[in-house]
């Protein structure tokens, strides 16, 4: 086949990253059960004999897009716990980092992939610790390191920094989380405490004369 020829046929189709992102798209809209092979070959613009060479079955595919996710987001918070670090204004940089985390944790495609994940969890369990692994517990490992530094400046008097990491993650997001994922789907409106509220009860455990 000529390249004019190849050019005025049927457009090259997505594999590799661009796969698992089209893959993701027709989980996220049809959900496990309502997705199928065909619908995501259609989507990437392949054949599904292509699709099951990458992919040898939906499960599998699920992985990877789950996997591929957890993979794209688990180091976005690291810039922001940079600056926490390095700031001045112990009270004011917690603040603005559980902004950035709760605005992070409660947006629409990460409360959907959650939901998407825990729907699956008891039928493909390695899944579902894999995301969990890869996902949250990488987070609050990163948190956790961010506030041992804090408590070496003397800006917080840490003694677990991954069991205060973990608190202060749930004070944050906690009760929203729970609201939006019991209720409706296509929205990530919730009424929520003010993150100052989780940053002061925080603060008056682990603040440096706490």
């Amino acid at each position: 086949m000529t390249d004019t020829a190849r050019r005025r046929g049927r457009p090259s189709g997505k594999t590799g990253a661009d796969l698992i992102a089209a893959a993701r798209e027709v989980f996220l809209e049809s959900g496990y059960a309502g997705t199928t092979m065909d619908a995501v070959a259609a989507r990437a613009q392949i054949s599904k004999a292509s699709l099951y060479r990458e992919h040898p079955s939906k499960d599998a595919l699920f992985a990877a897009v789950v996997r591929g996710w957890a993979e794209a987001g688990r180091d976005a918070m690291r810039p922001h716990l940079e600056r926490l670090v390095a700031g001045a204004d112990t009270r004011a940089d917690l603040i603005t980092l559980a902004e950035i985390m709760r605005a992070g944790v409660l947006s629409r495609d990460v409360l959907n992939m959650r939901r998407l994940v825990t729907g699956e969890a008891r039928r493909l369990p390695h899944v579902a610790a894999s995301y969990l692994e890869e996902s949250w517990d990488r987070n609050i490992r990163a948190l956790a390191d961010a506030l041992r530094a804090l408590d070496h400046q003397g800006r917080l008097a840490v003694p677990d920094p991954l069991a205060a990491a973990d608190q202060l993650t749930w004070l944050i997001i906690g009760a929203p989380l729970n609201r939006l994922l019991l209720t409706d789907t296509n929205t990530t409106d919730t009424p929520a405490a003010p993150v100052a509220t989780a940053i002061d009860l925080f603060l008056a455990g682990y603040g440096p004369t706490g």
